[in-house]
């Protein structure tokens, strides 16, 4: 009886216990924009694609993450925004990352924008540079397209005559 009494403070302590893990589940920004109100001054896990420029801050940098949908802005300290070896634009793609962190709805800190202050942040997957493949269906559809704008203007040049 005592151990059965013993498990069931362990699992009440886990459930209840553990405010700021209450969603540990991997949140879309969609989720986090449409229902800030909800889950802000929460613990919160985002994931996706460091895009544009690290904005160094002194002892701390912003990340903008790009889930495929929106991107949110992360405050991170400057040590762990280092680390970050690409970031996403047009010829790279960025390093995956996953934050936790607290949501803020409207930060004080940051002029009321709604940001994530993370805590801990975790390297998914690195990021690399994009080769661009030459397509030659299109570069075939150019010199087609050419040749039938150099046969009509040559036919206009011999009706003009």
């Amino acid at each position: 009886m005592r151990v059965y009494f013993q498990v069931i403070i362990v699992i009440l302590f886990c459930l209840f216990g553990f405010p700021g893990l209450t969603f540990s589940q991997n949140l879309s920004s969609s989720t986090l924009i449409n229902h800030a109100q909800e889950y802000d001054a929460q613990t919160v896990i985002y994931s996706g694609e460091v895009i544009g420029d690290i904005m160094l801050r002194g002892e701390f940098a912003w990340l903008n993450i790009h889930d495929g949908e929106h991107a949110l802005g992360v405050w991170v300290k400057s040590a762990i925004a280092k680390t970050v070896q690409f970031t996403g634009n047009y010829k790279t793609r960025g390093d995956i990352l996953e934050i936790t962190g607290i949501l803020n709805r409207a930060c004080l800190q940051h002029g009321g924008e709604l940001d994530i202050h993370a805590q801990i942040v975790r390297k998914v997957s690195p990021g690399r540079i994009v080769k661009e493949k030459l397509n030659f269906d299109k570069v075939r559809f150019s010199f087609i397209l050419l040749g039938a704008l150099l046969f009509i203007w040559t036919l206009t040049l011999f009706k003009h005559k």
